[in-house]
């Protein structure tokens, strides 16, 4: 049963809130799908989320709930100032602080308790203050590898960037490591591919 106690106000900021937050359904990452549509921040969520879920039985010990929501959260604050991709994020060091200010204004509003949450949700998983933050955050990276090498991407992508990149939330856990295996086969593939047809030395 519903709470029926949700005043108008209440009402109104939530709505208000989830208005805001479309724009996560056309906010553009630095990566694209198989049909060479440009990937939106949505639809990385999406299926960082799924990945989760479908993951999640071999993680018997993580709170799947709160997993789910610290990856519906991680990248709120995109729907006001954007995504930047790992590579521009090197000449970007406030990324986080920013992204930070962009998810409290997005959530301004929402009821006190709700908003609150979001942002608890956000900074656990930035500081990956605990086991299911930690998750989100390799399996976030692991999404992303696994996009750009189902991807057209563009003659200028740089795969073996990522043989790199999210090693740090990738490679202690057993699952965790046995996808980034595969998925860095795929890129190192992908790499020589792109390497022979440019005439560049593999």
């Amino acid at each position: 049963m519903s709470d029926a106690a949700l005043s108008a106000d209440a009402l109104h900021g939530i709505l208000g809130f989830l208005r805001a937050a479309e724009s996560l359904k056309h906010s553009p990452r630095t990566s694209w799908t198989s049909t060479g549509l440009p990937e939106t921040v949505a639809a990385h969520t999406w299926r960082l989320c799924l990945m989760a879920l479908v993951l999640a039985p071999h993680f018997p010990g993580i709170d799947v709930g709160k997993l789910l929501r610290i990856c519906l959260v991680h990248d709120l604050g995109e729907a006001i100032g954007g995504d930047i991709s790992a590579v521009q994020q090197a000449g970007a060091p406030s990324k986080a602080e920013q992204e930070r200010q962009d998810l409290q204004e997005l959530v301004t509003p929402l009821p006190t308790g709700v908003r609150e949450e979001l942002v608890a949700l956000w900074d656990e998983y930035e500081q990956a203050a605990s086991p299911e933050a930690r998750l989100a955050k390799g399996l976030d990276k692991l999404e992303t590898i696994l996009q750009h090498n189902q991807g057209l991407m563009p003659d200028d992508f740089d795969f073996r960037f990522n043989l790199q990149y999210g090693q740090r939330y990738t490679t202690d856990d057993p699952i965790l490591r046995a996808i980034r295996t595969v998925l860095d086969a795929e890129t190192e593939q992908r790499a020589r591919e792109r390497e022979m047809s440019s005439g560049e030395p593999a």
